[in-house]
């Protein structure tokens, strides 16, 4: 089976090196066109800044305090995940392969993902699986499950090596 189009999803660890390189080597051995996603979230309970209503008793003021560093948070990981897709995308250059790069900003990744590769007309879905299981699993959310189970088109799941859960 070949692919025309290959949608691989990204982000900052070492398991997206081995979907990166597992995408090169699919791209160029079916001269396939590559797309490079990044989703945005800020995705750590510590970093959200969810204000409360007003009407709840919050200060007006820290309310705005909350907005603009949850901006201000969002921003930095846009422009970081930018450098990382630029990054990946020269390098996927560099080896001959038609790359291009997008990232969705404070969406829920799985569904970004398969939103935006059934747009793109991706035929194979890339992406990595940390192998979460459990309450970690039902509190987290388990992003390559869900795309197995909505995408549109095919989904390779690369699985973390054992021990770097």
């Amino acid at each position: 089976m070949t692919f025309k189009k290959i949608f691989a999803a990204l982000d900052d660890s070492e398991l997206s090196n081995r979907v990166f390189s597992q995408t090169l080597e699919l791209a160029q051995a079916s001269q396939a066109s590559v797309m490079l996603f990044h989703c945005i979230t800020v995705n750590s309970f510590g970093d959200s800044a969810v204000p409360i209503p007003v009407d709840l008793g919050m200060n007006v003021q820290l309310m705005d305090q909350a907005y603009q560093t949850q901006r201000l948070l969002l921003e930095t990981e846009a422009k970081q995940s930018e450098s990382l897709l630029k990054k990946y995308c020269d390098a996927a250059a560099n080896q001959g392969v038609q790359v291009e790069f997008d990232s969705q900003m404070d969406g829920d990744p799985g569904h970004c993902i398969c939103e935006f590769s059934q747009n793109w007309g991706a035929d194979l879905i890339i992406l990595g699986r940390r192998g979460r299981t459990g309450l970690t699993e039902a509190f987290l959310g388990s992003v390559s499950n869900y795309v197995v189970h909505h995408a549109s088109c095919s989904v390779f799941v690369i699985q973390e090596p054992n021990g770097k859960k």
